[in-house]
């Protein structure tokens, strides 16, 4: 059985558990990072030298990277799902989002998040969590215009672009006590992913 090492309210844990959810796909899971600890010990970082998490354990086979760990459950598993498409066109749009996340709106968006979520009132910077939740939100705004007409964020269903957009959508769209624009197109296909049992199960639970 495939074993995800990592805690549930990490927002790149929750993409693999959500992809394991629309693969139909059975799988174990061990607490770890943060208050859990273990991923600091010796047995972890064999397995993943950067001390994070999720690490996902298929057999003899070991993976580390969320975006990685993901797009190889769908080829391994879900090769007819549509998740991860096989279309290199299609596949590269899917991919182009999934890299930006990472590389563009996460290092943005992160500081939002811990500065409301994970830091008491009392010490939080009002001042700079708004400033990076403003960056975010233009972000955001690029996005929401690519939305519009569009139920899914590539092609005419839901793929594993929609799954590492709508785990960092769930941490902004909803946080309350930071000032957003309208992204009418953004709340649109939002709202479609939380009749999806997955996100009602990993994403929609309070955010911790």
């Amino acid at each position: 059985m495939i074993k995800i090492w990592g805690r549930v309210n990490s927002v790149n844990v929750q993409k693999v558990l959500w992809c394991c959810d629309e693969l139909s796909l059975p799988y174990e899971r061990v607490d770890a990072g943060l208050h859990f600890g273990r991923n600091n010990e010796p047995g972890y970082l064999a397995m993943n030298p950067n001390g994070k998490v999720p690490t996902l354990e298929d057999g003899d086979f070991v993976l580390w990277e969320s975006n990685a760990i993901i797009r190889y459950l769908a080829m391994q598993y879900g090769a007819q799902s549509g998740l991860y498409p096989a279309e290199p066109r299609l596949r590269a749009c899917v991919d182009r989002w999934m890299d930006w996340v990472l590389s563009t709106l996460q290092p943005v968006e992160r500081s939002v998040f811990w500065g409301m979520v994970r830091t008491a009132p009392e010490q939080r910077d009002m001042a700079a969590i708004q400033k990076s939740a403003d960056e975010a939100g233009k972000l955001w705004l690029m996005v929401d215009a690519h939305l519009q007409g569009r139920r899914f964020a590539e092609a005419d269903r839901f793929t594993l672009a929609d799954i590492v957009l709508g785990a960092y959508c769930r941490r902004f769209i909803d946080l309350e006590g930071i000032a957003r624009p309208e992204t009418p197109h953004l709340r649109a296909w939002y709202e479609g992913l939380q009749s999806r049992p997955a996100f009602q199960r990993y994403i929609a639970p309070a955010l911790t």
